[in-house]
Formats: C-alpha cells, structure tokens, sequence
C-alpha cells in the first residue's frame, strides 16, 4: 500500500442476480485512480464468480441482509476509509473517489458523505436520493442526517465507532442510524452534491416484506438510537406521515402497522442513545431527530 495515497476499501454487496450490472460497477470502482483499492464484492447467498480482474470475492452461506451483509464487507476489506456501492451503481469518473478521500484527509470532522445520485438514463432522479428536508438544487452541498448507502464512504474509525451498519435491521433505515452515530460522535455527515454517480431509477418496493420492515425498523430506530423523551415524538411523527401516504392503500398499511407492533414488542438489540449535544447540533442544522 502506497502511503502517499489514501486507502480505499470497496464493498459491492451482490446477490448474483444483476451480473451485467455487477461487472459494470465494479470496473467503475477498479478504473478509481489516486487511491489504493481493495475491491471485494461480498456474494449474500451465493458464491462471486466471473470478477473482474482485481476484485476479490467472499460469499455469505445465506443471505443476511443488506446492512450486515455490508457489515461483513467491511470487515474484510483494508482502508481507512470505506467506500460502499451498489451493485447497479457506477461512478462514471475515475477521480470520484479520490475526491471524496481528500476532502476527509482535508476535514478531520468529516465522517460519512454521500455522492450525489443521477439516473443512468438521463431521467428525473427520485427526490429521496437527496436526503434533506428542503432538497433545492441537488449539487448543492450540504451536511445530512441520512445516507443513500449504495454510494457512501465512512471513515473506519467513525464506522466502527458507530458499530457499523444495523444489522438487524435486514433492510430498511439503516441509513438513518448509521448517520445518527456518526454525528452522534462529533463527526459530520455530508451530500457531496459536486461528486456524481449514477444508478438505475428504481422505485422503492411496496411488497409486503417491504412495509413490515419498514414499520418495524422505524419503531427500532427509535428506540435503540433517541433520548426516551424523543421517541415517541419521532415514531408518531412517522407514523402520521405514513398514515397520509397510505390512506388510498389500507392492506398495505395494515402490514406496516403489523411491522408497527413487531417493532414495539420485539427486542431492538443494541442501544446507543445519542446524547443531548447531538440532537442540539442536529437541531441547529436544522433536522432535529423527531423529523
């Protein structure tokens, strides 16, 4: 590993079900010039075969989720910072993650960026690939309390400090916690709206799965990462909002107040709770965690 560049390990999570696609992100993550890579592309239920050449491949017995399978990842890459992409990503330069890895090197309170989304076709892009209130002009810079985490990277110690991606979660928010911790130890999360990466325009799924998870994982979010004063201001300001969206949609509903239930009479795992200072800074940037 050279020391004159920043070390930069690559988590590609696959199912093996896009392998056109897969190829194509990971070339787009090996053609990165200005950092030391390790590529691995982490097989969630299945053996990585067919790579391109520098990417080396670790397969998952079964398929344990987006966030622990990431967690894996990460684990088994070298860098002091990690970069994850999507499996359907691509970064279409050959600087982006240099860029990103020098303005870390550059800002020691810098602890998790995102790069800005655009579709590969040209469209509209989905208003939740920027992940702010007021969305604006989505190259417009600015810190963030919730990651797209197909085109993330974290610094090691504020991942590890973080304790990583929630895992339990299986899918759904995890964004939001990882964000949460990583400010919550005095880092900042950043939108990178000058770095651009591109990925097909997808719509979030509404199965049933989909919505069970979605409900349970909002109440655990809650209840693992905010003050017991906060929790349930955020959950009942969540559950308002999805109350409003599903309204023309009651069996789909009716599976997210079914996750709803699981999330409050299941156990949430691990507890971090950020501390006043954290909801104090996030308040002032203008996100309090109720929001």
């Amino acid at each position: 590993m050279s020391a004159a560049l920043p070390s930069v390990g690559v988590v590609v999570l696959s199912m093996g079900n896009r392998p056109v696609e897969l190829a194509t992100a990971v070339s787009s993550a090996l053609a990165q010039e200005g950092v030391d890579l390790d590529v691995l592309v982490v097989g969630n239920g299945w053996e990585p075969t067919g790579l391109p050449d520098g990417a080396r491949g670790l397969a998952l017995a079964e398929n344990v989720g987006i966030p622990e399978g990431r967690n894996v990842g990460a684990a088994h890459v070298v860098g002091d910072l990690i970069f994850f992409l999507d499996d359907d990503a691509v970064i279409p330069s050959t600087d982006a993650l240099r860029t990103m890895a020098e303005r870390f090197a550059r800002s020691s309170r810098l602890g998790m960026a995102q790069a800005l989304l655009t579709t590969l076709d040209g469209s509209e892009p989905p208003g939740r690939w920027v992940r702010r209130l007021r969305k604006g002009d989505p190259e417009r810079s600015t810190p963030i309390f919730s990651v797209t985490e197909g085109v993330t990277m974290v610094r090691r110690d504020a991942f590890e400090g973080a304790h990583g991606w929630a895992g339990q979660f299986f899918y759904a928010h995890e964004g939001i916690e990882l964000a949460w911790r990583v400010w919550d130890q005095g880092f900042e999360v950043w939108h990178m709206g000058d770095v651009e990466m591109h990925h097909p325009a997808t719509h979030p799924s509404r199965h049933a799965v989909s919505q069970r998870l979605n409900g349970r994982n909002r109440v655990w979010l809650a209840r693992r990462n905010l003050p017991a004063l906060l929790r349930p201001l955020y959950v009942g300001t969540w559950t308002a909002a999805q109350v409003i969206r599903d309204r023309s949609d009651l069996p789909a509903l009716r599976v997210w107040f079914g996750g709803f239930r699981e999330g409050v009479t299941s156990d949430a795992g691990e507890r971090q709770v950020m501390s006043w200072r954290t909801v104090a800074r996030m308040t002032l940037r203008g996100r309090p965690p109720v929001i």
